[in-house]
């Protein structure tokens, strides 16, 4: 190869983040201006209980078929519920030789580094300190170990149903995207906005739920991440995220050089808040294998 002043220098290949991930298509993000929602939020979430059957004059089934219906003792009252919700913020750092980079070009490069991302930064977080913490006593996984990918959409989906009744969202590890179209559980169409199951609730892929980590077993105790070949998936209702818009934190350029080395740095930073409608969430654990068939029995 010729040297460097025979090289040409070109323009960098511009890319985008994954589009289905947690700021896609799937979920309402909000930018706002007031920075004490950026410290954390408090909720009064939608309610996680249900309706219950009642009526009003039990008779006999005119058919003699069915037992007499009866009433519980009362009608139940449930109590709305609070939830509270951290912050994250995101930043990227750029440094370079003074002589190397003008601070316009370091403060570009910091907000296209932001850009491409914060996404997963967010996604990552948003595993360990949200889905972890709300599916604490939720781990669906059978007795036996991990279950077909099938079979996990199949138990998350039940649950959400018959804890939520409403649509929600399933996070997922990207890595297990071919699964789910193999196995045609979403039809990924190039003009939706957010891949959905067929019971209606949304797919987000998150490249940062590659870290896989299971739900709380016990408050202060984390849950165990996912072997080798297996993952963590989990359910949670509708999600909402709050942030602010990517800023540059160094606004002058004398501030972000070191004059000691003839150092120039540039940061990037924009700040989330992760909520969910009702705080709760449920997890298992599949097999990546794409012919598993199940645990093998004993």
């Amino acid at each position: 190869m010729p040297n460097a002043g025979m090289r040409a220098l070109v323009p960098p290949i511009a890319s985008d983040p994954l589009p289905n991930g947690l700021l896609g298509g799937c979920v309402d993000v909000v930018t706002t201006t007031d920075m004490h929602e950026l410290n954390g939020t408090d909720m009064i979430s939608m309610s996680c209980a249900k309706s219950n059957p009642w009526q009003d004059c039990p008779a006999p089934d005119p058919d003699n078929i069915l037992t007499p219906w009866v009433n519980p003792a009362e009608k139940l009252f449930d109590r709305p519920e609070a939830c509270s919700f951290e912050p994250l913020t995101a930043y990227a750092g750029v440094e370079c030789s003074t002589f190397g980079i003008s601070f316009p070009e370091a403060q570009s490069r910091a907000m296209e580094q932001l850009r491409m991302g914060e996404q997963f930064t967010l996604e990552a977080f948003f595993m360990q300190r949200g889905l972890a913490k709300m599916a604490l006593g939720n781990d669906l996984t059978p007795a036996g170990g991990a279950v077909h990918v099938v079979s996990a959409i199949g138990l998350l989906e039940d649950w959400l149903a018959r804890n939520f009744s409403g649509s929600g969202l399933l996070h997922v590890p990207v890595g297990a995207a071919s699964l789910l179209s193999t196995n045609y559980l979403v039809p990924f169409a190039s003009d939706e906005n957010c891949p959905s199951t067929l019971a209606g609730n949304g797919v987000v892929l998150g490249a940062g739920y590659s870290a896989s980590v299971g739900p709380y077993t016990a408050p202060q105790t984390p849950g165990t991440a996912a072997p080798a070949g297996e993952a963590w998936l989990y359910v949670t209702p509708p999600l909402r995220i709050r942030r602010d818009a990517p800023s540059l934190a160094l606004d002058a350029e004398w501030q972000g050089v070191n004059t000691v080395i003839n150092d120039r740095r540039a940061v990037a930073e924009s700040t989330f808040v992760a909520e969910v409608s009702c705080c709760i969430a449920a997890a298992v654990r599949v097999s990546l294998d794409p012919c598993f068939c199940g645990p093998v029995a004993a």
